[in-house]
């Protein structure tokens, strides 16, 4: 699919209570970024995987990272931390219109995450990706509640959209399903899922769908970092509290572990992981 190109990266594959970083340069921008993962105060298994690398693909610099929360399970993060990047990537029209090839490789992978439920089981995951092309275009695709914030020209951009079941609660009763409030409980589909949209989750399949939100933003000198996270930060902080964390740290991986300290202080509990690129012309 790709030849990788981490100059000085300590990134892992498979990854939970882990953290990293690594750096390059995609044309005139220097790219830099870290992660950091740790798991909730739960009785499962870690079920929050990541990517984060910058790779040289058909003559373009990419930076590929992401966040994929998973649900009953660890099953399917590990096979969207395998399996979704080289599906956009073999999209045919993913250099002529990344936004395309984003939306069908999400509805292929979640196609081929149904077909193969037998072996990863009856849970799901979000979803929140983000390409960085040549150092000059930001695109993010996201499904689920896990999140992307840019931090550009002091203003904190909210690049994905949460998919909140009460958001989302017209087009799930059409399809014949309900949403639950319960007091003291977030909305949940049919009273078991807190998302309106993620992969897999095969015994709701009929009311979610997996069709992501994309997003596009010009990266230029008011671009200074992106932070990618999934909702263990975003239940304790806002995005404007999170990036101005963030930014007070030049090591990008320095800056995740002090997001995840900072989210764990306030007494997240869910497993908690994050992405922060940093990008300096």
């Amino acid at each position: 699919m790709a030849k990788f190109c981490c100059f000085g990266s300590e990134a892992t594959g498979r990854a939970s209570a882990s953290s990293g970083k690594g750096k390059g340069c995609q044309g005139q921008v220097k790219v830099s970024y870290g992660f950091s993962l740790t798991r909730g105060k739960t009785n499962h298994p870690m079920e929050d995987f990541h990517v984060a690398e910058l790779a040289e693909v058909k003559g373009n610099e990419l930076g590929l990272f992401a966040i994929y929360d998973g649900h009953l399970g660890d099953t399917v993060p590990a096979y969207l931390q395998k399996n979704l990047f080289p599906n956009i990537l073999n999209e045919a029209k993913f250099w002529a219109h990344p936004d395309r090839a984003l939306t069908k490789a999400y509805e292929k992978t979640d196609q081929a995450i149904l077909s193969h439920t037998p072996d990863l089981g009856p849970g799901g995951s979000t979803a929140v990706t983000a390409i960085l092309i040549n150092g000059r275009k930001l695109w993010v695709a996201n499904v689920g509640d896990s999140r992307a914030v840019l931090l550009k020209g002091g203003e904190a951009i909210q690049m994905s959209i949460d998919h909140d079941p009460n958001a989302e609660r017209g087009a799930i009763e059409n399809r014949g399903g309900f949403v639950s409030n319960m007091p003291g409980d977030v909305p949940r589909v049919c009273g078991q899922l807190a998302v309106s949209r993620a992969f897999g989750d095969r015994n709701l399949k009929s009311l979610l769908k997996s069709e992501p939100d994309v997003t596009v933003e010009d990266i230029d000198h008011t671009a200074e970092l992106v932070v990618l996270a999934s909702d263990g930060v975003w239940k304790v902080m806002n995005n404007r509290e999170a990036v101005d964390l963030v930014k007070r740290f030049k090591d990008p991986q320095t800056a995740a572990k002090q997001l995840i300290a900072e989210a764990v202080k306030r007494e997240s509990k869910d497993d908690i992981s994050c992405v922060v690129v940093r990008f300096k012309m």
